[in-house]
């Protein structure tokens, strides 16, 4: 909203002191991450003050862990904060019109809501188990069927290839535009927005792979078609992110250290993205008003890391289902968005580890009492940062340990773009 009265005051106005910063990207980046920081740290006490007097406090199962029975009581649903942080910088200064902040508005709206009724279940309906998981899973499967959708149909969601490529391919051309060589020279070359499910692919040569090729035995239908692979696939990917991000929520600052981490990879791809030169120079695909992208990862970078404010151990406050729901089917959104989704298992690697670990576990523990007739485990406890605590070590450690794997795995994302 700022963006716009900068815009309208200057229009009346003319130029005026400060008036063209609203113009750069950086500064409306860097304006959301300190107003994200600002909202969750300076107004993160009052809701925490607010929830402890509606008795709104975590109910520990007793699991044998070292130090659970003193988190007895703490505030939960502290999402809330984090829902608040993220919210309102965008809402400031970001470009309100771009559909792509139109959909992580939905995103974060839709999950946090999600979070919050399980989250009121579980506290004053006194049921341990919370939203059922049908329910939970039909709102996932709900929120991606709208994020893939809007990708396939909305006329706004395109990306700029050179024309050549997109007749030679035969890819839905929305419009053209003819431009500078970015690469230089004086050199006028033609591109051409196009309407098609490409995407990003790692470790690849040629770096991209298209959706359609999965139903190119449909013939001239594949460009309306693969919707049917496609939009799945987007549910999947925003449900299986989503609950591991609710898994990893396990320790005193591990999911929003985590997330903070990842959603700074995620603004950083989000600028190359925008930028045709750093797109055409990187082979990345170059997506049109994905700049605003940046506003929205950045206030979720303020926003995570101003909740550790209260959330690090030992914590004043949990982040509850309100937020850890919403951490995942935004960072699955933005990597969608962003083309980026096949980096998810490096990218989220801590959320992808955490899953595994339980996957395996109660695999193997099914397997073992099938045959032998009595469950047995690999891991001492699952998800894995339990293990951890089981063998004697402290839960600030397994976090800052854990916070250090995911910064070596951001890094590795990072030269995935180099790595072909």
């Amino acid at each position: 909203m700022l963006y716009y009265l900068f815009e309208y005051l200057k229009e009346i106005f003319g130029d005026f002191p400060g008036s063209g910063l609203f113009q750069f990207l950086s500064f409306r980046a860097g304006m959301a991450v300190v107003v994200a920081l600002v909202v969750s740290i300076f107004w993160g006490n009052r809701i925490i003050s607010s929830l402890k007097s509606l008795q709104i406090g975590e109910s520990v199962r007793d699991l044998g862990l070292e130090g659970q029975n003193e988190k007895a009581g703490t505030p939960t649903m502290g999402g809330i904060i984090i829902f608040l942080a993220v919210l309102i910088p965008v809402l400031l200064f970001s470009k309100l019109e771009s559909v792509y902040i139109k959909l992580l508005i939905l995103a974060t709206v839709w999950m946090t809501l999600i979070g919050a009724i399980d989250d009121y279940i579980k506290v004053f309906k006194k049921n341990k188990a919370g939203l059922k998981s049908k329910f939970k899973i039909l709102g996932q499967v709900g929120l991606g069927l709208l994020v893939g959708g809007v990708m396939f149909w909305h006329s706004d969601i395109v990306v700029r290839v050179p024309q050549h490529v997109a007749v030679e391919r035969d890819y839905p051309i929305m419009r053209t535009i003819e431009i500078s060589d970015p690469r230089g020279g004086e050199e006028m070359v033609e591109y051409a927005y196009v309407k098609t499910g490409l995407t990003n692919v790692p470790f690849v040569k040629a770096n991209n792979f298209n959706y359609r090729n999965l139903v190119a035995f449909m013939g001239q239908n594949k460009d309306q078609l693969y919707w049917i692979i496609f939009i799945p696939f987007v549910i999947f990917l925003i449900t299986a992110v989503s609950n591991a991000a609710n898994l990893t929520d396990g320790l005193d600052g591990l999911a929003a250290g985590t997330s903070a981490i990842i959603a700074g990879v995620l603004a950083i791809f989000a600028y190359l993205s925008s930028n045709s030169n750093f797109s055409e120079y990187l082979n990345i695909l170059f997506i049109p008003q994905s700049q605003e992208l940046v506003i929205f990862s950045a206030s979720l970078v303020g926003a995570c890391i101003g909740f550790l404010w209260y959330n690090s151990f030992p914590a004043k406050v949990f982040m509850g289902d309100t937020g850890s729901l919403a951490l995942g089917g935004i960072i699955a959104t933005l990597t969608i968005l962003l083309r980026k989704e096949f980096l998810i298992p490096v990218l989220c690697g801590i959320f992808f580890i955490e899953t595994l670990s339980v996957m395996i576990q109660v695999s193997y523990f099914k397997y073992t009492k099938k045959k032998y007739g009595e469950g047995r485990r690999i891991f001492r406890m699952s998800p894995i940062h339990h293990h951890f605590q089981k063998l004697g070590m402290h839960e600030a450690k397994i976090v800052v340990r854990f916070w250090i794997v995911g910064v070596l795995l951001a890094i590795l994302t990072i030269i995935t773009l180099k790595v072909r």
